[in-house]
């Protein structure tokens, strides 16, 4: 069997492994409102598809524990990125996460992977209750499995942290009696594409200071509407790295599942220009 087909067939298993968890599933477990825990990001854990908020994972309330599972493709010119992840949120203070990502470089036929581990810790506030918002801190270790590329790139290590603080804010009834999400967060990092490309460089190894902006709309309490924007550190001499952004649309028909598709504008990638393209993301808790 080709390894191209194993890896369709492991994407197909995964997504169909979340299906039947979802429908097997009663009660999620959890009484937090509906579409309170963001959907999954690339990375593993609780934001946008590209972005990470300040909300935790699931539905779990103070005394409760939830679990999420994810799959994701993102497939723009040059590029096709495979995500799947877990995610465990105890007592909406803390959630672990763990996210492992297969990126596929279509011209060169070569695959890179990483794996990172994440703690997002809330500090304060409650995203819908509390006049000023829900406010966490995060760490992300990343570890790159497929060195090759970035390292001819002119990347200087295989693996790195992130931290970053983040600040979400639901405003109800805010926009013809429509629900609006707002976020922001501060991340300090070395990544080269979130990793994909090494961390730092042979000439810059220094943390970058990075804002993460998102905004979203409740159409109902089952669809909403959004944008997202991320900054990149960009520290490769020999290849630019742009800004990212997306148009997303999440579908919750229960509190069980989340289906996210997005455009994504990467700019340009390894020295490929203008990758454009979608994003594709189904979750499921319990």
């Amino acid at each position: 069997m080709k390894p191209q087909s194993r890896r369709y067939r492991y994407g197909t298993a995964w997504a169909g492994l979340l299906l039947l968890t979802s429908t097997l599933l009663a009660e999620a477990a959890g009484s937090r409102l509906w579409g309170s825990g963001g959907v999954t990001n690339v990375n593993g854990a609780a934001g946008g598809g590209i972005t990470t908020w300040a909300v935790l994972n699931g539905y779990a309330s103070t005394d409760e524990a939830s679990v999420n599972l994810a799959t994701a493709t993102a497939r723009v010119d040059d590029f096709d990125l495979q995500t799947v992840s877990v995610g465990f949120n105890w007592a909406n203070r803390l959630a672990v996460t763990v996210a492992h990502n297969r990126l596929k470089v279509k011209p060169l036929a070569a695959d890179i992977r990483q794996q990172t581990l994440g703690l997002k810790l809330r500090l304060a506030g409650e995203a819908l209750y509390d006049r000023f918002g829900q406010y966490s801190i995060g760490l992300q270790y990343t570890h790159n499995a497929d060195f090759g590329i970035p390292a001819l790139l002119g990347a200087r290590d295989n693996h790195g942290v992130d931290i970053y603080f983040a600040a979400s804010k639901v405003f109800l009834a805010a926009i013809a009696d429509r629900n609006v999400i707002v976020n922001a967060t501060a991340r300090a990092t070395r990544a080269n594409q979130l990793g994909l490309l090494g961390f730092g460089s042979t000439h810059d190894n220094r943390y970058e200071l990075v804002g993460e902006f998102g905004v979203g709309l409740f159409l109902d309490r089952r669809w909403l509407v959004g944008a997202e924007y991320r900054q990149k550190p960009d520290k490769l001499d020999t290849v630019a790295e742009d800004d990212w952004k997306t148009l997303y649309l999440v579908y919750v028909p229960t509190r069980e599942l989340a289906l996210t598709l997005a455009y994504v504008d990467l700019g340009q990638v390894a020295g490929f220009d203008n990758q454009n393209g979608y994003f594709l993301s189904l979750q499921t808790g319990f």
